[in-house]
């Protein structure tokens, strides 16, 4: 049997997706389903999911290059650094299985393509996810790193107040685009193809992978406390000294006042 390679592309962090779907239908060959594009091309099949990911099967670079082309207009905050993963498939046998990140399908359709492919795009979306959060904490280490050594952020106010917006961004992206990881309802509509989603879905384990993501996200938001916590600190320190220099300034006054009139 022949092998096939599957390539996914996290591409954007989402497509403008009425106007891909319209631009598609006046071209090329095109159905729509539930949030996701089937584009026959060159060939091959691709799938576009509305979250930013697409997956190619049976497609040679050049294609897929020349199709990025043709939907970079509709992509929406492109990725600077995009994720990527490669499967090989074949078709045939009695039974559906993967293993090393090679896939073999008893059964080759456009709707068992799909069914693999939710599963093959939210483990694409997913490393997108898990990358940007740990860029997050690696930038922001040194923060409890310099709390346990010094008692103090050692960063000035507007640093601090910085770094508590890019973590609350990081955390509200991920939480906001967090149901792209549940199980897609196209499976409410197709349930006799959730066998293909769960397959690709347990190989890759993206449940456990949702469960690091989010004692990740429990660290990030306990380094957003941390740092208010040193903002209040700061904001307090400050008060007080305003309030001892002016108590001190009005001991002066008092002071220079009694000596002028004894003078």
């Amino acid at each position: 049997m022949e092998n096939h390679e599957i390539y996914a592309l996290c591409y954007s962090d989402y497509f403008d997706f009425k106007g891909l779907r319209d631009s598609l239908h006046e071209s090329e060959r095109c159905a729509a389903y539930r949030n996701v594009l089937h584009v026959e091309w060159h060939g091959g099949d691709i799938f576009i999911f509305d979250y930013g990911v697409l997956i190619f099967w049976q497609l040679a670079e050049a294609d897929r290059q020349v199709f990025g082309k043709r939907i970079a207009e509709f992509a929406r905050s492109p990725l600077r650094h995009t994720v990527d993963d490669e499967f090989t498939f074949e078709s045939g046998g009695e039974r559906s299985y993967i293993k090393d990140d090679h896939l073999r399908l008893h059964e080759d359709t456009v709707l068992t393509q799909l069914a693999v492919s939710h599963g093959i795009a939210q483990s694409t979306k997913l490393a997108q996810f898990e990358s940007q959060i740990q860029q997050t904490i690696n930038d922001t280490v040194q923060i409890p790193e310099n709390l346990a050594r010094t008692g103090s952020a050692q960063l000035s106010g507007k640093a601090l107040s910085r770094l508590r917006g890019r973590l609350f961004l990081t955390k509200a992206d991920v939480m906001l685009n967090y149901d792209l990881l549940d199980v897609p309802d196209f499976f409410w509509e197709y349930p006799e193809l959730d066998g293909f989603y769960s397959m690709v879905a347990d190989y890759l384990e993206i449940r456990q992978r949702v469960e690091v993501l989010s004692k990740k996200l429990e660290t990030i938001h306990e380094l957003f406390q941390m740092m208010a916590d040193e903002q209040k600190h700061k904001h307090s320190s400050m008060l007080e000294w305003i309030i001892i220099w002016l108590i001190a300034l009005e001991i002066v006054i008092f002071i220079m006042h009694d000596v002028l009139k004894q003078v």
